[in-house]
């Protein structure tokens, strides 16, 4: 069986989430992004109440993580953030489904509207074999070297 077919990818509104599907969200993000990365920063942003949120499950496990905005929420096109792959379940390949997944749902949802994001400066080849190029030059955020992409229709 293909790791596709394995993957079952569930979107939600804030509101449509059950605490506990909330909870785990924020334990897997702050998980990777605060621990393992070292940033000591809000996760808890206030900006999910805007968002749709992609949980990516496996066997009934949370492995892979995305959140997306319409236009005109972080940037002036639609974005996609928080991409995360939980650290057991990395190596598995799972940035693609989960990137294609994203990306698929966000053109659907905000036809024309281009895609951008803020990405980790390391990860700029893996961005740029889903269709993004790189638009800004390299900022600091949070201690982590970041590039602004773009992915346009």
């Amino acid at each position: 069986m293909s790791i596709d077919m394995e993957l079952e990818f569930n979107w939600s509104r804030f509101e449509d989430l059950t605490t506990l599907e909330f909870h785990d969200i924020i334990q897997a993000r702050e998980s990777v992004f605060v621990v393992e990365q070292e940033c000591a920063y809000p996760e808890v942003d206030g900006a999910d109440i805007h968002a749709w949120h992609l949980r990516v499950q496996q066997a009934g496990t949370l492995v892979a993580y995305a959140r997306i905005f319409g236009p005109g929420i972080k940037y002036e096109e639609a974005s996609i953030g928080r991409v995360m792959t939980l650290l057991e379940h990395r190596g598995k390949r799972l940035g693609h489904p989960l990137m294609q997944e994203a990306i698929r749902f966000t053109e659907e949802q905000f036809p024309g509207a281009g895609i951008k994001i803020g990405a980790q400066a390391r990860l700029q080849a893996f961005y740029e074999s889903l269709g993004f190029a790189r638009s800004s030059e390299p900022y600091d955020e949070d201690g982590i070297m970041h590039i602004e992409m773009l992915k346009t229709v």
